[in-house]
């Protein structure tokens, strides 16, 4: 398939903090696998430079860019580079975000605002440098990455993250209605209970270990029986950001195994 042939799609957050495969990373080699030129943005530069090696491996294309979505030097300095390669960004995917699993009279204001910073404000830094680049060319789609986590109890408490998560989506909607015409398409892809390297970590960092027994738990109350995977969110964004959803903007798509309709929930 090549659905997005000739396309130019960032990727931001597209290395994965450990082994195998984590969201961005996955959505990385989707959107090349279907003829993008990808540009894989990361903090971490080397993490970004593992997806451009696993990307041209297969004979894609693939630049790999370090970018601070935290900083606005780092973020516009890393589009006007985008631009000046290529003259465009048909595709922004944003899949940064980290989680702290603490309770709120724990949570210090360095860390609300650091959880803050990273899940929301990387959002629309992103998106207000990429917004005008669009304009320009004609166009656009726009995926940004929440959580159930942004509308419900999933077990452990993380009010940083979930705040910032339900702020995406409404961040979100008010861009799409911006933009509509503009040809610019924005919508928000919501994972569920997912097993990637960044859950792993965080749950070996804060629930103490026995990394099987919480992927048996979690896997048990989802109605189709398991976790999802980098690969679920990837062609859900992948669907997103292509002209098969031409006619979809300001929308969200969950991805949970219909575990935000049920009533179950595990840590």
């Amino acid at each position: 398939m090549d659905r997005f042939k000739d396309k130019v799609i960032v990727v931001a957050g597209a290395g994965s903090i450990g082994p195998g495969w984590g969201n961005g990373k996955a959505a990385a080699v989707v959107y090349a696998r279907e003829g993008a030129i990808v540009v894989a943005g990361d903090i971490n530069l080397e993490a970004a430079q593992e997806t451009q090696r696993t990307i041209e491996s297969e004979g894609g294309t693939c630049t790999a860019k370090s970018i601070d979505v935290t900083s606005q030097e780092s973020v516009e300095d890393f589009f006007d580079s985008v631009h000046r390669t290529y003259g465009k960004v048909d595709v922004l995917h944003n899949n940064v975000g980290v989680t702290l699993i603490k309770a709120i009279d724990e949570h210090s204001l360095e860390e609300w605002e650091s959880g803050i910073a990273i899940n929301l404000n990387s959002t629309f830094l992103t998106c207000r440098s990429v917004i005008p680049l669009m304009r320009a060319s004609g166009g656009g789609a726009i995926v940004n990455t929440s959580s159930i986590a942004d509308r419900r109890w999933v077990g452990v408490t993380m009010p940083s993250y979930a705040a910032a998560k339900a702020a995406v989506v409404q961040f979100t909607k008010s861009i799409a209605l911006e933009n509509a015409s503009h040809n610019i398409r924005a919508n928000v892809v919501i994972p569920g209970y997912m097993d990637t390297p960044t859950i792993v970590a965080a749950y070996t960092e804060t629930v103490s270990g026995e990394i099987e027994k919480m992927r048996a738990k979690r896997s048990a109350v989802v109605p189709l029986g398991r976790m999802g995977d980098a690969w679920d969110i990837a062609k859900a964004a992948a669907f997103l950001a292509s002209d098969d959803a031409c006619y979809i903007t300001g929308t969200e798509l969950l991805v949970d195994g219909g575990l935000t309709n049920s009533m179950g929930y595990q840590i």
